[in-house]
């Protein structure tokens, strides 16, 4: 019961506040640059990505928690194009195959219960030579103690960050689902703690000849 209340009424308020950190928004900034037309965005949150959208048409706001979205009303109202929610799970997403040309996930793959069959239902929607978008904190691999901090304590962060994982390798979960990489950057996020602090910002495209 107790849980159940953190996870309607206090998680959303705070990871709010936490993903508006500057050095997050600043990431939000540069990952967005460019993204045009009709876009899906896996785990929409708050709506805090919504400013820094240029040329964008529509934005298929996919968040299945109504308690998270709701706190992105004034954002929406905001915003200079199309919002549609969109009330589904990434592992199966209501999209025809090849249909958009971008989608774009900011610290949402961390949480997804399925991972894989997630990034396989974003290939399958994207058009070919279309683009996932994505930024997220990821598996520190340069720092071997921070490793097993992130090993050790993911689940107790699924528990209390609605299944976020400290853990996942990100690069190369995209490179297996089938993605060419076109950029790969990663970045100590100032202001993060060192357990989650380790960032990826990556362009991964669906080949134009790619078949899955």
């Amino acid at each position: 019961m107790l849980y159940k209340l953190y996870q309607k009424h206090i998680f959303p308020h705070l990871l709010n506040q936490v993903m508006q950190t500057a050095s997050l928004m600043d990431l939000r900034r540069e990952l967005l640059l460019g993204v045009s037309g009709e876009v899906l965005e896996i785990g929409f949150g708050t709506g805090l990505n919504l400013p820094f959208y240029q040329g964008v048409d529509t934005v298929y706001a996919l968040e299945p928690n109504l308690e998270i979205f709701k706190l992105g009303q004034e954002r929406i109202q905001a915003a200079p194009f199309v919002v549609e929610h969109i009330l589904a799970s990434a592992e199966a997403l209501p999209f025809d195959r090849d249909q958009l040309e971008n989608v774009v996930s900011t610290w949402t793959l961390c949480s997804i219960p399925d991972l894989p069959q997630s990034l396989k239902e974003i290939y399958r929607v994207l058009m070919p030579g279309g683009t996932l978008h994505v930024a997220e904190h990821v598996l520190n691999r340069q720092n071997l103690n921070v490793q097993r901090l992130q090993h050790l304590l993911t689940p107790i962060q699924k528990k209390v960050a609605d299944g976020c994982h400290l853990d996942r390798d990100i690069e190369t979960a995209l490179l297996e689902a089938g993605f060419e990489l076109d950029k790969v950057k990663y970045v100590d996020a100032a202001g993060i703690p060192s357990i989650g602090q380790r960032m990826l910002l990556a362009r991964a495209r669906k080949p134009v000849s790619g078949i899955k």
